[in-house]
């Protein structure tokens, strides 16, 4: 615990007083412990005593895990684009070029199985 120069020396204990130099060591360790959401009663809990959800949103909370799992998800939906723009190719549509949303790719594939299901079984 670090003195400001301003503050007296008198309201700390002496460094020779065991009993008082553990209740200054536990005042300190207070602090080091996160107060549990609930009722509001602050409760302390210790680390090792969290649940599993908080144990994951304490994980997820910090900036690597998020950065991470931000460049998977540009990952993801990348590959996703480029799934959507295959199947595109693979739809005959006028014009050939036509700029589709990824619901109308869909719905055209699902109206195209079927006409190939149609000519298949005449």
């Amino acid at each position: 615990m670090m003195l400001s120069p301003d503050q007296p020396d008198s309201d700390h204990p002496s460094q020779s007083d065991p009993e008082s130099m553990v209740n200054e060591v536990k005042v300190g360790c207070v602090s080091d412990f996160e107060t549990l959401e609930g009722d509001g009663k602050g409760k302390i809990a210790h680390p090792q005593q969290l649940s599993r959800e908080e144990k994951r949103r304490r994980r997820r909370a910090t900036a690597k895990y998020r950065s991470a799992h931000a460049t998977r998800e540009r990952i993801r939906v990348e590959a996703f684009n480029v799934a959507f723009a295959e199947l595109r190719k693979l739809l005959p549509t006028l014009p050939p070029d036509k700029k589709l949303s990824k619901i109308e790719i869909l719905r055209l594939a699902i109206c195209y199985i079927s006409y190939l299901n149609h000519v298949l079984d005449v």
